[in-house]
């Protein structure tokens, strides 16, 4: 019987532990697969911080280091510069890289560094509970906003992307959602480039991917996805925000 589908080979046959419905598991088959097309998978080392993802090392078939809470690209910038071979990722969520990592964040991108960052923005804090993270929208209630995020005391979410354009270094940004067929095709496309601009030696890449917390929204995996597209996509639309060469032949 001919084989039509199958898993990466970037990804092992770990079984994963995330919640139904949550799309951290699409955006790992993602990656594994741009790895994999790119034949980079031997070369590529993750970096996991702190989050949901946590165990991102029991499912990827690369080498994988843990970093502390909100240190990923720090971690990854050590990794890169002692490695220039490697391809280096992180992978992180909102809580992770917009609260707690924030400075290594925009300070790796201001300095184009050679890595590629992974974002998962869910709007909340997945494994501590489903507090109220950086991305959390106005209004959205959370277990430490039970009345609704109120911006007149918490201030506006934050628009990573956005954030990021403003300087003059990314090579390429991007924000993408998994939540239909069309969207997934489109997240693929742009990790892919992500990598390949790594593998380039073009710079900084930075891909958000808007996502579900069905457990933490109190959401049925169905409803979450249709809470996403009516609440989350008008305020995180998505698209290029830079990209440095667009528009130019990949290199060989």
């Amino acid at each position: 019987m001919a084989i039509v589908f199958q898993k990466p080979a970037g990804l092992t046959d770990a079984p994963l532990h995330y919640c139904p419905g949550c799309t951290h598991g699409i955006v790992h088959r993602l990656a594994a697969q741009a790895l994999d097309e790119l034949d980079l998978t031997g070369r590529a080392v993750g970096v996991a911080p702190v989050g949901c993802a946590v165990f991102a090392y029991n499912y990827f078939n690369c080498d994988m280091i843990q970093a502390a809470h909100g240190r990923a690209p720090a971690v990854a910038t050590g990794l890169k510069r002692a490695n220039p071979d490697s391809i280096v990722f992180t992978y992180q969520g909102d809580g992770d890289l917009a609260a707690i990592g924030t400075a290594e964040t925009v300070q790796s991108a201001a300095r184009g560094e050679n890595i590629t960052i992974l974002f998962i923005n869910n709007a909340i804090y997945g494994m501590t509970g489903g507090q109220m993270a950086p991305t959390t929208l106005p209004e959205q209630v959370t277990q430490t906003s039970p009345y609704g995020r109120d911006v007149t005391h918490t201030g506006m979410p934050i628009k990573v992307c956005e954030l990021l354009a403003t300087l003059e270094s990314p090579a390429y940004i991007e924000r993408v959602s998994v939540d239909s067929v069309k969207n997934v095709k489109a997240a693929q496309k742009a990790i892919t480039k992500a990598f390949r601009y790594q593998k380039e030696g073009r710079g900084f890449s930075f891909i958000e991917v808007v996502s579900t917390c069905p457990t933490n929204w109190g959401m049925s995996p169905g409803k979450s996805l249709e809470w996403l597209r009516e609440n989350m996509l008008p305020y995180y639309p998505l698209g290029v925000y830079k990209d440095k060469f667009a528009g130019e032949v990949a290199k060989p």
